[in-house]
């Protein structure tokens, strides 16, 4: 890989776009060999690009690609990282470090957000974009380089350099789920109400959410679809909950004087004679 990285150096000032083969070596940490499925990894599909035969061009195969060939590089890091653990933890695992959110932040990182060609009007949320488009790098890496070079790739520059994996893996993403946990386990009503949809400063909507427990609003969020707005307002929930104990305390009285009051109906007395 040195010796191929060193012929790669030699070659550059022959090359055309010689700024664009040093972005990419200052991301992945070698050159490209075939450019070409670098570059339409950075097309989004804003952009109305089309192929000499007419087809649109953007990175969407590569994203396909990607995402497989990323789901499966990081399922080897993960299952050889954590050799105690069992199925259930690595596929968590797995799922922490390839959602939206966690490739998002790593492009911003990378600088490949910098890169990417895109109508700002009507695109999509930037960390999703981003995201997408570093999931197209590894499906570009992949055809021009092969699984090794995608192994290095994630090894030494993701894992290696930018996140820490065991962090991640051990990090708690669904506060849905908990605040889901929380209302079924204390019998208390819960709602996820819509507040409202907005649009950003480029024109990308999203959503204001709120969770309302026994009509209580405990928390609000918002994201770029309503799913993530309702994990922002659950993640608030649950630190209002956590913050304030005498708030935690009354739903955890309410529930039991639901039990009680259950208990008083199905009690029959019997009456003296």
């Amino acid at each position: 890989m040195l010796r191929n990285n060193l012929i790669d150096a030699i070659r550059l000032p022959f090359r055309k776009d010689k700024a664009l083969y040093r972005s990419f070596y200052s991301i992945m940490g070698f050159y490209p060999h075939d450019i070409r499925p670098y570059r339409v990894a950075l097309l989004h599909r804003s952009v109305s690009a089309k192929d000499a035969g007419g087809k649109p061009l953007n990175n969407e195969r590569l994203e396909f690609l990607g995402d497989a060939i990323l789901g499966a590089t990081v399922g080897d890091v993960v299952f050889h990282h954590f050799e105690q653990d069992q199925e259930g933890f690595l596929t968590n695992a797995r799922s922490k470090i390839v959602q939206r959110e966690t490739l998002g932040r790593i492009a911003e990182q990378l600088g490949l957000n910098r890169l990417i060609h895109s109508n700002s009007q009507g695109n999509g949320h930037n960390s999703y974009m981003a995201g997408n488009a570093l999931e197209a790098l590894v499906g570009a890496i992949y055809l021009d380089r092969g699984y090794d070079y995608c192994m290095r790739f994630l090894e030494r520059r993701i894992l290696g350099e930018l996140i820490n994996i065991d962090k991640i893996a051990h990090k708690e993403m669904n506060f849905k789920s908990r605040m889901l946990e929380f209302c079924q386990k204390h019998h208390l009503k819960l709602e996820f109400q819509l507040i409202d949809e907005q649009r950003d400063k480029k024109g990308a909507p999203y959503f204001r959410s709120k969770v309302i427990v026994e009509g209580i609003d405990l928390g609000q969020g918002k994201g770029y679809s309503k799913k993530e707005s309702h994990q922002q307002a659950s993640k608030n929930a649950l630190n209002n909950l956590r913050n304030n104990r005498r708030l935690y305390n009354s739903f955890v009285q309410k529930d039991k004087g639901k039990k009680a009051n259950e208990s008083d109906k199905h009690h029959t007395p019997t009456s003296e004679t």
